[in-house]
């Protein structure tokens, strides 16, 4: 929740059920929402670019040719040529504002903003500094533990790969990670159909490389799932509701699964 301790939170989540070595992997959004990242898209005023996004970008170009050559599900680019006009156009303003021309071209998680597993019309910012954060939380994990743990930050968006190149649509991702033009790496990965992992943001407490970072990561997510929905309208079907209709007590009924211990197997 807002304003929560996460370096407690963490703590008492994996006390006593970790041994020296273990990868703690987190996600940002937790962190995001702790940190109080968040923006009221309510009071948003968007401009005029923004609901020209809105309006034609979103359902037009994104709902008839880019959505189906990114092999989106059906579902999905149904509801992308039924953008909502107000909701989304101070969707875009944020992205605007907060990420740039390029990256408010994507049809969601704009530059790292997210509004899924939020309620209301809370979106949350992406974090500037994730590898500062990840060694204050190995610093304090190791200080109260007396043991060695390996941290690392993940995004759920995703990481192409393609050979030993691996680039993203996410800003500031971990080092060997290339971010492309926005949208574009985006449209490149999916319409290639190249493998895609989340995106490994920072490690702390050791030294490793980027194809083990996204394995990691990757296994991560299976085992954390998506909470309430993996976007905003699978939040607000599960609830019934509104787009801006979920709330904080709704969310807290659901088990939402943040924290992720990675051990490896040894003879």
């Amino acid at each position: 929740m807002p304003g929560e301790n996460y370096l407690e939170k963490i703590l008492k989540a994996i006390e006593g059920r970790v041994s020296n070595g273990d990868i703690i992997v987190i996600s940002e959004k937790a962190i995001c929402v702790a940190k109080k990242l968040l923006i009221n898209e309510e009071n948003i005023k968007p401009s005029l670019l923004a609901r020209f996004l809105a309006r034609f970008w979103m359902r037009f170009v994104w709902g008839y040719f880019l959505g189906p050559l990114c092999h989106l599900k059906k579902r999905n680019v149904m509801r992308l040529r039924n953008y909502p006009l107000r909701e989304g156009a101070a969707h875009k303003e944020v992205a605007l504002r907060y990420a740039g021309f390029l990256h408010a071209l994507m049809w969601g998680s704009e530059g790292g903003i997210d509004g899924s597993n939020l309620p209301y019309a809370y979106v949350s910012l992406p974090l500037k500094s994730a590898q500062q954060i990840a060694e204050e939380i190995h610093k304090y994990l190791k200080s109260r533990l007396g043991i060695n743990l390996v941290v690392m930050i993940v995004d759920t968006d995703k990481t192409y790969s393609f050979r030993n190149f691996h680039f993203t649509h996410r800003l500031r991702p971990l080092k060997g990670i290339h971010t492309l033009l926005g949208f574009i790496a985006y449209v490149v990965g999916r319409s290639l159909k190249l493998k895609r992992k989340p995106t490994p943001l920072a490690v702390a407490g050791a030294i490793i490389g980027v194809d083990l970072a996204l394995n990691i990561a990757d296994i991560a997510e299976k085992a954390r799932g998506h909470g309430s929905g993996s976007t905003v309208w699978d939040m607000a079907e599960r609830f019934c509701v509104s787009l801006t209709g979920v709330t904080w007590d709704m969310l807290k009924r659901l088990e939402h699964k943040p924290i992720v211990i990675i051990k490896f197997l040894r003879p």
